[in-house]
C-alpha cells in the first residue's frame, strides 16, 4: 500500500501526518444501483437493435416506392450510439483510471 506524505513539517523537519491510499468501496445499497444501471444497459442496446431493424425496413420501403432516402442517417445515427453506448462502460474506466 503506499503512502501519501503531507508537506505538514515542525520547525525540526519531522513529518507530522500520513494519509494512506484508500481503496474505493462500493456504499451499502449499492448493488440495486448496479442491477437498475444493467437494466438501462440492456434497454439502450435493445432500443439501439429495434432502432436499426425500423431503419432497415424504412430504407427498404423508400427504396421500393422510390422516396426520398432518409434512413441511412438513422441507421448511422442507430450505429453510433450503439458504439458510444456499449463503448461507455470502457471510457469511463479510463477516464477514472481504475
Amino acid at each position: 500500500m503506499s503512502m501519501i506524505l503531507l508537506a505538514v513539517q515542525d520547525t525540526y523537519g519531522t513529518v507530522l501526518a500520513q494519509v494512506g491510499n484508500p481503496t474505493p468501496e462500493a456504499p451499502p445499497g449499492s448493488e440495486k444501483i448496479l442491477q437498475l444501471v444493467r437494466y438501462l444497459t440492456w434497454f439502450v442496446l435493445l432500443s439501439g437493435i429495434t432502432g436499426i431493424i425500423y431503419a432497415g425496413g424504412k430504407f427498404a420501403w423508400e427504396k421500393w416506392t422510390g422516396g426520398g432516402l432518409e434512413s441511412p442517417k438513422m441507421v448511422a445515427g442507430a450505429m453510433i450510439g450503439g458504439v458510444v453506448a456499449t463503448s461507455a462502460g470502457t471510457i469511463m474506466n479510463a477516464v477514472i483510471g481504475t
